[in-house]
């Protein structure tokens, strides 16, 4: 369900995709019924006749890492993805969740610009000023640069997976664009 529920993101947003296929290295990988499962989901990869990059890897040993990296950057060349780091972050909550001890948190994926610790932010109907940034090794970094995901700290509540976020000037810049943004929400459900 995940992986189709990424596969319908990456649809609506008309993005290049590469996709990696892990975990390759096991007995039983049955790489031919993940590309017909990515077919019957509308990606139909190069090896079959489509447009879409299929690379299969190990996160375990490694196999195939660099043939995907070298593939995504082919995709973001062919395709002129460029960002600019020296602005206001601006990108994409990815997921959110409650964590008993540090509160509200919430994975960002910055699209342009650099988030820094101390950086006041909005994000759907969620504010606030982050107080720390995690990167997908569990270790706390001082800034996020484009393409990169984090684990922010520091918001009022739960953003949803989905929402935009940008960095603002203040927190109460913050503050009064978060009630505007649950303003309109609640109207829209109305």
């Amino acid at each position: 369900p995940q992986t189709v529920e990424a596969i319908n993101h990456v649809k609506e947003a008309n993005v290049p995709i590469v996709v990696a296929i892990n975990k390759t290295d096991l007995p039983d990988a049955d790489i031919d019924r993940v590309h017909r499962q990515l077919s019957e989901n509308g990606l139909l990869i190069e090896a079959w006749g489509g447009d879409v990059i299929a690379v299969s890897v190990s996160a375990k040993t490694g196999e195939g890492v660099d043939d995907l990296l070298e593939n995504i950057l082919v995709v973001a060349e062919v395709a002129d993805l460029k960002a600019n780091p020296d602005r206001a972050a601006k990108g994409v909550v990815i997921e959110a969740n409650l964590d008993k001890s540090r509160g509200p948190t919430a994975t960002f994926l910055v699209k342009t610009g650099t988030l820094h610790v101390g950086d006041y932010l909005l994000a759907g109907s969620a504010w606030g000023r982050v107080k720390a940034l995690i990167d997908y090794r569990g270790q706390r970094i001082r800034m996020v640069t484009p393409s990169m995901p984090a684990e922010v700290l520091g918001l009022s509540q739960l953003p949803s997976a989905g929402d935009s976020f940008q960095v603002v000037s203040s927190d109460k810049e913050a503050h009064t664009l978060a009630e505007e943004s649950q303003r309109q929400r609640e109207s829209r459900q109305r």
